[in-house]
Parts: C-alpha cells; sequence; structure tokens
C-alpha cells in the first residue's frame, strides 16, 4: 500500500537468521537479529529462481519454510518500490512483496525500546 522506501536500512539483518515463525490466520511474522516482520501479502521462497514454497494468508506455509530457520542472512534488498528479497546463506530468497494498493501488506519493526515502525 504504501511501498517500501528506498532509504530504509535493513542491512542490520545481515548474518541474523530467524529461529521461528509465527503464523497467524493473516499474517506470517519472523524477527532477523533487532528487526521484526509482519506479512500479510504472500511470501514466496525461492532456491535458484525455483519457487519452491510459499505463504499465503488464510493457509498453512509450506515445509520448505522450515529451511529458512537457523539461516543467516547474507542479502537483503529492497529491489523495487513493490519488494524486498532476504537471502539466505544456502541459497533460499524469501520474495516479500507490497501487493495490496488498497491494504497494508507488511510491517517492518526496526529496534527494541525505541523502535521504529514501517507500515508499508
Amino acid at each position: 500500500m504504501y511501498r517500501f522506501p528506498r532509504q530504509l536500512d535493513l542491512s542490520p539483518a545481515l548474518g541474523q537468521f530467524t529461529t521461528q515463525l509465527c503464523v497467524g490466520q493473516f499474517d506470517l511474522q519472523f524477527s532477523l537479529g533487532d528487526i521484526r516482520f509482519v506479512v500479510q501479502s504472500q511470501i514466496d521462497l525461492l532456491r535458484a529462481g525455483e519457487l519452491v514454497g510459499a505463504w499465503v494468508p488464510g493457509r498453512w506455509p509450506d515445509p520448505a519454510f522450515y529451511e529458512a530457520m537457523n539461516v543467516p542472512v547474507t542479502r537483503i534488498e529492497i529491489i523495487n518500490e513493490q519488494l524486498l528479497e532476504i537471502e539466505l546463506e544456502s541459497g533460499l530468497v524469501l520474495r516479500v512483496p507490497d501487493s495490496s494498493d488498497q491494504y497494508e501488506s507488511v510491517q517492518i519493526v526496526i529496534g527494541k525500546g525505541s523502535e521504529q515502525v514501517y507500515i508499508i
């Protein structure tokens, strides 16, 4: 809805990993160090450019998401105003889109205590 701002610094996620995915009926949540993601849009999981898993609101994530846990982030990049990619050391890529012009797709919370919140 609001798009990913180009100046958003997600570099503190480099080298971090998630130990759990929190699945709600309409969101998927995970943390990479001090950065927390709450995603309401579909998340695709790719390996070598091929789709190996997806999470869609209202559905349980595909088993391939287990492979995304406990693996360090090697790249986190805002590809364009509607797409964020998180690449893991294993070669898996989480593709997080801003897929709605009407509703919020992602909330990103950075820091602990005095948090910065970005609504996408």
